[in-house]
């Protein structure tokens, strides 16, 4: 159980009325790049809100490091929250502050570190997403690729060693994206860091993913390597990898 970061079981989420996970199940490994997929509207985003403990599931489990973040108290939560890194779709950057003051925020509000090392340990967090000379900027003076990384930075400034990641190439040109997936990657080689990440973009999947899990109708349709999705007996797994579209487009159908 020891290399088991995440475990959750039968995690079942409502808004309102309407169900949007049923049953999900999984566990996350410690160290990998774990992604999760699948179509618009199955219930990815809400997947990683509740496995961040932004929400409350109507049912289920969901164990980090072996405690169950579903029903711990305010105070628990948000420790737990300091120990992670979260990166939004946005950057999450606050457009108030400079960039080496958005990556310090977590470090002298929650990190205990020594004042006179604040400074050093942002220019080094902003090198590993090689922003080395971005700490005086303005975010609003970075393109979308540099936001990104310097949302990841933030993220990782406290050591966490689990980052949750929230369509980080969303809005990326090719070559941007490439560079962000690397970067990931080497995060994970240098720092030992599990990555949760939602993500539609089958060339980051194909790239970065240890394992896959893809998520359709709020239900887990498919766990595993990118290479069994290759023969998965799941003719909705496989269109999906394939980026085959359905039928009724193909046909014209489009009423």
């Amino acid at each position: 159980m020891d290399d088991i970061i995440i475990k959750v079981t039968d995690l079942v989420a409502h808004y309102g009325e309407f169900k949007v996970l049923d049953g999900v199940s999984f566990e996350v490994k410690r160290g990998e790049i774990f992604m999760i997929v699948g179509g618009s509207g199955c219930g990815k985003s809400t997947l990683l809100k509740h496995l961040c403990g932004l929400m409350r599931p109507t049912s289920g489990e969901i164990l980090y490091n072996n405690t169950d973040v579903a029903v711990m108290d305010a105070d628990e939560l948000a420790e737990m929250q300091h120990g992670i890194g979260i990166a939004f779709q946005s950057s999450g950057l606050f457009n108030s502050m400079t960039v080496g003051e958005n990556v310090a925020m977590p470090m002298r509000e929650y990190g205990n570190v020594d004042k006179v090392l604040v400074d050093d340990l942002v220019r080094f967090k902003l090198s590993l997403v090689g922003l080395a000379a971005a700490q005086h900027l303005m975010p609003g003076e970075l393109s979308g690729g540099m936001r990104k990384r310097a949302g990841l930075a933030r993220a990782i400034a406290l050591d966490p060693e689990l980052v949750y990641f929230d369509e980080p190439s969303a809005g990326l040109d090719p070559i941007m994206a490439a560079g962000l997936d690397d970067m990931i990657l080497k995060l994970k080689r240098m720092l030992s860091t599990t990555f949760v990440i939602v993500t539609h973009e089958l060339d980051s999947i194909r790239m970065a993913a240890d394992r896959v899990l893809m998520l359709d109708k709020g239900e887990v349709l498919f766990c595993g390597t990118v290479e069994e999705t290759k023969t998965s007996s799941i003719e909705r797994v496989r269109q999906f990898f394939e980026r085959r579209p359905d039928e009724f487009i193909t046909q014209g159908n489009l009423s």
